[in-house]
């Protein structure tokens, strides 16, 4: 059993915490927005800052929207670091599996680290199903004791740990599938939009496609979200537009151009216009039918 810090309990950190309780651990747990009453049920302990929860922990795991929010937990007011710095001689380690900048990143590790504490980056691919099911892909960048060391916890969150390297390499990592997956959704909202206004079910193509070279799992996800016009999320466009916005700087500051990237991006763009910030990232969809002027439809009028 160990002592398991969490902090940050939405869509995707609450289910994780759930998983770390039901696998033995003692949770203490910390949200802005306060902790959800069966994770206490559980045998969870609710504490009101990052300070407090870093004081009983001996990991501390932070799940948060954006770059700003892990370092404001990390090093702001009442913050983790507040209780590194005491000095007590045991050395705590800090898991961010948040989806934030790289390089912000490794200026946190150092932060940490020279304080004689480790830093994990281990941001998470999967979404709420794979929350749920504790079947997320997991990219680490840690020193390869300490990926030893927390595996066996990131274990119980997901079927897929991999170690990527050194501190920073998750969160590229982490880049690059919100790169390949943001692509694929817009690909597949085209072509689902293209097969309805050509007049065929869309939901019959689908389904013949994901026996074929064209089957993935956002064909199979999202693009039965985007027929059925399901779009609670899930992954939220705001938070992968944000991801798309740390890949292209990150892309600008290496030289590096990423057209169908900067394409997808602004297409998020326009739905937060539209006031879809809060809907699933499979709700592109609705930009693209506004330019055709046409809504997928399941079943032939």
């Amino acid at each position: 059993m160990t002592n398991i810090g969490f902090i940050g309990l939405g869509i995707m950190g609450k289910p994780m915490a759930g998983h770390l309780i039901k696998g033995g651990h003692s949770l203490f747990l910390h949200s802005r927005s306060r902790v959800p009453g069966d994770l206490i049920a559980l045998g969870g302990r609710e504490f009101l800052s990052p300070k407090e929860v870093a004081q009983h922990a001996d990991i501390i795991i932070t799940m948060l929207p954006d770059t700003s929010d892990v370092e404001k937990v990390l090093f702001g007011e009442n913050g983790i670091i507040e209780e590194l710095r005491l000095g007590s001689g045991q050395v705590k380690t800090i898991v961010d599996m948040s989806s934030i900048s790289p390089l912000e990143t490794r200026k946190f590790a150092a932060r940490i680290n020279a304080l004689g504490h480790d830093y994990v980056d281990a941001p998470v691919s999967g979404g709420d199903v794979g929350a749920q099911n504790a079947m997320l892909t997991i990219m680490v960048g840690a020193n390869a004791t300490v990926f030893e060391k927390v595996r066996p916890i990131l274990g119980l969150l997901g079927k897929n740990v991999v170690h990527v390297g050194e501190n920073g390499a998750g969160q590229v990592c982490k880049i690059a599938n919100q790169i390949i997956v943001s692509s694929a959704i817009e690909a597949v909202a085209e072509a689902l939009l293209f097969v309805s206004k050509a007049g065929v079910d869309p939901d019959k193509v689908r389904r013949a496609l994901l026996g074929g070279f064209a089957a993935s799992r956002v064909l199979e996800v999202h693009g039965e979200r985007m027929i059925n016009r399901c779009f609670e999320p899930g992954f939220r466009i705001e938070l992968h537009q944000k991801d798309l916005n740390i890949a292209l700087d990150s892309a600008s500051a290496l030289g590096v151009s990423l057209p169908n990237t900067a394409t997808v991006r602004e297409l998020f763009s326009a739905c937060l216009a539209h006031g879809g910030a809060k809907w699933d990232n499979s709700a592109i969809v609705k930009i693209l039918e506004k330019l055709a002027d046409h809504e997928i439809r399941k079943h032939l009028e």
